[in-house]
């Protein structure tokens, strides 16, 4: 999915292109502006992906010298993640998003490899967040909203399968062929 940042960026083009050269398949595909509950549904809930969101947080607040208790009035990290689950919705929500499904071998770990690490910061150049973007949690916690990392990608073919029914459905991917293949 190309998040706001890189739909603002004007990178839907590259995004789609960088999959493609490298012998994926784009077999879904639609820009849309997504609603706070179609966001609030794609992030998970539970109680321990929260606490690790907040831990996370907390990970960068230590290391940057920033004081959580100050802007979070709390280091618990079970109460610190629904507020950064707040900020990606709202990230997600400020402008329209690109969704797509890709195939291949081995889809879900080209496509996390091409994208680059999460944060920006520490993506290699060649990767498209390495190229595109130099946000960090510090500068995305100092400033009390998400990092801003151009897409999301599945972290997983499990989490791909739960992603593609929730955004298309069976019915909006597309079977052919490429040339070649």
């Amino acid at each position: 999915m190309i998040k706001p940042d890189g739909v603002q960026k004007g990178l839907i083009g590259e995004v789609i292109r960088r999959f493609e050269q490298r012998d994926l398949k784009v077999v879904a595909l639609d820009m849309f502006q997504p609603t706070h509950e179609q966001i609030d549904d794609h992030y998970p809930k539970d109680e321990a992906w929260m606490t690790r969101l907040g831990g996370k947080t907390l990970s960068t607040y230590d290391k940057y010298g920033f004081d959580a208790m100050e802007d979070f009035g709390t280091v618990d990290p079970a109460k610190i993640g629904p507020e950064i689950r707040k900020w990606l919705i709202d990230y997600m929500t400020s402008a329209p998003l690109v969704k797509m499904v890709i195939q291949g071998n081995h889809a879900v770990d080209m496509v996390r490899k091409i994208a680059g690490p999460t944060l920006p910061n520490l993506a290699d150049m060649g990767t498209i967040r390495g190229d595109y973007s130099i946000d960090s949690p510090a500068v995305a916690n100092a400033e009390k909203r998400a990092v801003a990392n151009i897409l999301h990608a599945s972290e997983t073919p499990e989490e791909a399968e739960h992603e593609i029914a929730h955004w298309f459905g069976k019915k909006d991917i597309y079977a052919y062929k490429r040339h070649g293949e």
